[in-house]
C-alpha cells in the first residue's frame, strides 16, 4: 500500500488562538508525479539581447508535487541575491532555433522542453523550486551551447542553496534558518517518532535522542513493563522530566513517546516541549477532505497535547522505507514556517533564558509565575 502525505503549518505567534493550515496535495510518496506539459497560450513575454537567441517565457500554473527530483544534477545553478541563475547544456541537443525550446514557469514550478525532429523531450522539471519566485519576470537566453533561466526571488533575503527542493537542498537550507534550535518529534506511534527523529538528526548533523531510551536506561526496565507497574502517568510525568532537562540543548532531534502515557499527549506538559521546534505526525486513513476536517477539530481541541504543535505532518499509511520521504514533508513545512516569522528562532531562545515558563507563544516579563493565573498584558 502506497503511503500518501500532507503537511500543515501552524503559525501560534501571530495570534495563539488560531492555528494557520498549510495543506499540501496527497500524492504517493514513493513514486514520482510530474507536471503534464501546457498547452496554453504565452501570457507574458522578456526578450534579452545578450546570447545569440532571444528567447520567450510562459507563465502557466503547475501544482502537481514531484517527490522523487532527479539524483544527479544535469544543471548549472549560481544565486545572485535578487535572482538565482539556472543552466542547461544543449550541446547534444541539436537545437536550431529558440523556437525549439518552452520555458514553462510559475510561482513554484519550472518545466524546461525541446523540440527535435518532431518529439518533444523534458529536460528539467520541478514542481517544487526552493522558493517562490516572480514568474513574470522570468528572463531566458541561450549563451553559447547553454540555456540560461533567470528566475527573480520574492526573498531576496533567502539563500537557496539549489534551484529547487530536494533532500540535500532542504537540510542545509533549514539547518541555517533553526539558528541551532531543537526540534522534538511528537505523535501517536513511538517507533515512527524515533525513525524520522533519526534521518532528520543525520541530514541536519543534529544529535538524534530518544526520551524512551533515555527513560528505560533509569529506570532499568522496558516502558510497557513501567506502565504495568506504575502506570501511564507515572511514565508521562517521567517523560516530562527528561523533556526539561533536555530544553536547554541545542542542535538536536529529540523522539517523544507515543501513546497515552506520553508527555506529548497531554497539554499541561508542554512547558517545556515549548523550547524546540515541535513535529506533530499524524497518521490517518481519512480522505483528503475529512483529513484536512479532522485537522482542524484536532488543533482547536486545545486538550490534546499535540494541538500544540507548530508544525503537523499528517500521512495517510506507513511504510518503513519512506521515512526519509516524511522527513522531508517535515522540512518542506519547518521551512515555511520558519519563513513566515523570521524571529520566531529568536523567540525561542528568549523562551528558554527566560525559564521556559509555559507561556509560549505570548512570553511574559521575568518574574511572571504561571501557577497565579494573573493575566499580563505586556507579552513579547
Amino acid at each position: 500500500m502506497a503511503t500518501a502525505l500532507g503537511a500543515a503549518v501552524c503559525v501560534p505567534p501571530r495570534n495563539p488562538g488560531k492555528t494557520h493550515l498549510f495543506s499540501l496535495r496527497r500524492n504517493p510518496v514513493c513514486c514520482s508525479c510530474l507536471a503534464a506539459p501546457s498547452g496554453f497560450p504565452s501570457k507574458s513575454s522578456r526578450l534579452v539581447t545578450r546570447g545569440r537567441i532571444l528567447g520567450r517565457i510562459r507563465a502557466v500554473s503547475s501544482r502537481n508535487l514531484s517527490e522523487a527530483p532527479p539524483r544527479t544534477k544535469n544543471y548549472e545553478f549560481s544565486d545572485g541575491a535578487a535572482e538565482v541563475e539556472l543552466r542547461l547544456d544543449l550541446a547534444a541537443t541539436n537545437i536550431q532555433s529558440f523556437r525549439d525550446i518552452f520555458v514553462d514557469v510559475d510561482e513554484s514550478s519550472l518545466n524546461v522542453r525541446i523540440q527535435n525532429a518532431g518529439s518533444v523531450t523534458t529536460i528539467f522539471e520541478t514542481s517544487h523550486l526552493y522558493e517562490k519566485i516572480k514568474p513574470s519576470e522570468t528572463i531566458w537566453f541561450i549563451d553559447e551551447e547553454q540555456l540560461v533561466i533567470n528566475l527573480k526571488k520574492y526573498d531576496m533575503d533567502l539563500q537557496w542553496p539549489d534551484i529547487m527542493e530536494t533532500w540535500e537542498s532542504l537540510t542545509s537550507g533549514v539547518m541555517q534558518l533553526l539558528k541551532g534550535t531543537s526540534i522534538y518529534i511528537v505523535g501517536e506511534s513511538t517507533e515512527i517518532n524515533q525513525k524520522v527523529a533519526g534521518v532528520l538528526a543525520v541530514g541536519l548533523g543534529y544529535t538524534p535522542l530518544n526520551t524512551g531510551e533515555l527513560l528505560e536506561k533509569y529506570a532499568q526496565q522496558s516502558i510497557d513493563s513501567w506502565v504495568t507497574a506504575e502506570g501511564e502517568d507515572s511514565v508521562a510525568e517521567a517523560e516530562r522530566a527528561v523533556i526539561e532537562s533536555l530544553s536547554s540543548h541545542v542542535r538536536a532531534v529529540v523522539a517523544t513517546l507515543g501513546g497515552h502515557h506520553g508527555a506529548a499527549r497531554r497539554a499541561d506538559k508542554w512547558r517545556h516541549l515549548y523550547a524546540g521546534f515541535t513535529l506533530w505526525l499524524s497518521q490517518t486513513e481519512a480522505t483528503d477532505e475529512a483529513s484536512a476536517e479532522g485537522a482542524r477539530r484536532h488543533i482547536q481541541c486545545r486538550s490534546v497535547g499535540y494541538s500544540n504543535a507548530d508544525v503537523v505532518v499528517k500521512f495517510e499509511g506507513w511504510e518503513s522505507d519512506c521515512v526519509q520521504t516524511v522527513a522531508q514533508a517535515c522540512l518542506r513545512a519547518l521551512k515555511q514556517l520558519l519563513l513566515s516569522d523570521k524571529q520566531l528562532t529568536g523567540k525561542k531562545s528568549l523562551y528558554i533564558r527566560l525559564g521556559c515558563s509555559g507561556d509560549w507563544p505570548n512570553i511574559k516579563p521575568p518574574g511572571w509565575d504561571p501557577s497565579s493565573g494573573e493575566v499580563i498584558s505586556a507579552g513579547v
